[in-house]
C-alpha cells in the first residue's frame, strides 16, 4: 500500500506572474483558491512562487520546473501586450518556437465572430503557443490557455483561470483524486516552549513512519494567552494514536493543553 501511495503522489506547484502582484497594485487570489480547488479533489499544493514581468527570470524558472515531474499551474502573462512574457518564456525554456495553434486560432476567430468585431493580427497573437502545446479551453471568452508537458498556463483573471484549472484537473488527473488520504489534528499547549517539544515531536515521527508533526507558536494577545499549536499530519488511521502519544508527552513535560477545537 505504501508503494502504491508513493507512486500516485504527485507534486503540484504554482507560478503566479505579474508586476501588479509583486508590486502590490493588485492582491493575489490564485494561491488561496488553488489550495481550495485541489483540496476538494483530495490533492495538495506543494509549492508556489511569485514572479514579476521579467522574461529571463521566467525562462530560468520554467526551464527548471519543466525538467521536473511536477504538475505546475502558471497564472498570468499569456496575453499579447508588451508586458506579457509567459508564452515566450515557456517556449524559450523548452527550446522551441512559438506557432499559431490551430485550435486556439479557431476559438479566437469564433469569439470575434460572436462579438461581431474585426479580428486583428494582435488578437490572433494570443493563440501563439510553444510548439508541442495543447490548448486549455477557456469557458469565459474562448481565448484559450495552453499546456506544455504537465505545465498549464492560464490567464491572470480569476473568472477565467479557476474554471480552466478545474478542467485540467478533472480531465487529466482524476486518477490522483483522494489517492493519498491525509488528515491533521492539533492541540494548544499553553505557554509551551518549542525547543522543549522537539524531542517529543521527533519521537512521534519515529514511532509513526510517514507521519509529520508540526508546531505553530503564538506569542499571545488580549484574546488568547501564549501557546504552541502542536499537531500531527498523515494518513487518517494514524492520527488518533499519534495524537494520544503527543498528549501524553505534553502532560509528562508538565504542560496543560486544550484540544484546538475547544480553545477560546
Amino acid at each position: 500500500m505504501k508503494e502504491i501511495q508513493k507512486r500516485v503522489r504527485r507534486t503540484v506547484g504554482a507560478v503566479i506572474i505579474g508586476d501588479e502582484i509583486t508590486r502590490g497594485r493588485r492582491e493575489d487570489s490564485h494561491f488561496a483558491q488553488l489550495i481550495k480547488i485541489l483540496a476538494v479533489r483530495g490533492m495538495n499544493l506543494d509549492w508556489a512562487m511569485y514572479i514579476g514581468d521579467d522574461r529571463q527570470r521566467l525562462v530560468d524558472t520554467f526551464r527548471r520546473t519543466l525538467a521536473s515531474d511536477d504538475i505546475v499551474f502558471s497564472f498570468g502573462g499569456i496575453g499579447n501586450t508588451p508586458d506579457d512574457h509567459t508564452r515566450q518564456a515557456a517556449a524559450a525554456a523548452a527550446g522551441v518556437d512559438l506557432f499559431l495553434h490551430p485550435e486556439a486560432e479557431y476559438e479566437i476567430r469564433a469569439r470575434f465572430k460572436e462579438m461581431n468585431r474585426e479580428l486583428t493580427s494582435e488578437s490572433l497573437g494570443m493563440g501563439m503557443f510553444p510548439i508541442g502545446s495543447d490548448i486549455v479551453p477557456n469557458p469565459f471568452n474562448r481565448i484559450a490557455g495552453f499546456s506544455l508537458g504537465e505545465h498549464y498556463f492560464v490567464p491572470g483573471f480569476p473568472q477565467m483561470a479557476w474554471p480552466m484549472v478545474e478542467w485540467v484537473l478533472d480531465t487529466r488527473y482524476g486518477h490522483l483524486f483522494h489517492a493519498n488520504p491525509s488528515a491533521d489534528s492539533a492541540i494548544l499547549v499553553w505557554h509551551g516552549i518549542e525547543s522543549m517539544l522537539i524531542p517529543l515531536m521527533q519521537a512521534v515521527e519515529k514511532d509513526f513512519p510517514g507521519l509529520t508533526t508540526f508546531s505553530l507558536p503564538f506569542l499571545g494577545s488580549e484574546a488568547m494567552r501564549p501557546h504552541v499549536e502542536l499537531g500531527v499530519r498523515g494518513t487518517p488511521e494514524q492520527i488518533p494514536l499519534a495524537m494520544d502519544c503527543l498528549r501524553q508527552g505534553v502532560v509528562a513535560l508538565g504542560y496543560v493543553f486544550n484540544e484546538k477545537e475547544q480553545a477560546s
